[in-house]
């Protein structure tokens, strides 16, 4: 990482205080692995002294995000709490992860809960192990919704401002020859969604997995969720009609199931 223009209190980055960025940039390096990440290796990554990895991975390491074990870092035990405190605020009880793995179950299909929120698209859960890192979807930010499923489904319930918006925030990467990249495509596409209630991507996020998706119905504080599947494109092939029952038949469940106030 290259260092920024001083701005009035010290060296800044676009997005704030470099320190701080950087700090949250090892956070990001260490969740992302699927191993215990080295300092020299972080060090290399950022762009910077390993001495500056020891500095700010200290205050991380006494906060709990990080832990240090002998074969580098590792994400610490405040993270859980974090994302407990994530679903809180999408109003989202303990009760979500027993019906995803129900809707797994009865699918044979990896589930997702999925929320639109303040013009960004994350996943909040889903029952695909974290160890898992050839799966292509994980909780966090989606940041290619116009190629899955559970954006598509989330962006064609949008009022039409908030989906342009979204779109020229965001763009439209082509991430495989699938990828719908044209914005009147897309809507066409989403046009397709809204009248058939429930969404597909066959190799547009990635070449290998397909997912479908329907969202819920709609809060009154403006979080919209969706719910959705994905399966490697051949086994679809093979069972989408049990797949997208599955996926409707577990709709009510969640419809149902009480949700938590934001705080």
């Amino acid at each position: 990482m290259h260092a920024s223009p001083a701005g009035p209190t010290g060296p800044t980055s676009p997005a704030g205080p470099q320190s701080v960025d950087r700090a949250l940039a090892i956070l990001d390096a260490v969740a992302d692995a699927d191993r215990p990440v080295g300092a020299k290796e972080l060090a290399r990554g950022l762009d910077c002294a390993l001495s500056t990895v020891y500095h700010l991975a200290g205050p991380l390491i006494a906060r709990g995000h990080l832990v240090r074990t002998p074969d580098g870092y590792a994400p610490g035990p405040r993270l859980p709490a974090l994302h407990r405190a994530y679903q809180r605020h999408h109003g989202l009880g303990g009760g979500v992860a027993e019906l995803l793995g129900h809707l797994r179950r009865a699918s044979g299909a990896e589930a997702y809960f999925t929320a639109y929120r303040h013009g960004r698209i994350t996943v909040v859960d889903t029952t695909a192990p974290v160890t898992d890192t050839a799966h292509p979807f994980a909780p966090g930010p989606e940041d290619r919704a116009h190629a899955t499923a559970h954006g598509k489904a989330l962006l064609a319930g949008l009022p039409r401002t908030l989906r342009r918006r979204y779109l020229a925030d965001h763009g439209m990467a082509r991430f495989t020859d699938r990828t719908i990249t044209s914005p009147e495509r897309f809507e066409a596409e989403l046009a397709r969604v809204r009248d058939q209630g429930f969404a597909v991507s066959v190799g547009e996020a990635d070449p290998a997995y397909t997912c479908l998706a329907t969202t819920l119905p709609g809060r009154a504080d403006g979080i919209v969720h969706a719910l959705s599947v994905s399966l490697p494109t051949a086994d679809f092939r093979r069972r989408h009609g049990a797949v997208r029952a599955a996926l409707a038949r577990a709709v009510p469940l969640f419809t149902a199931f009480p949700t938590v106030p934001e705080s």
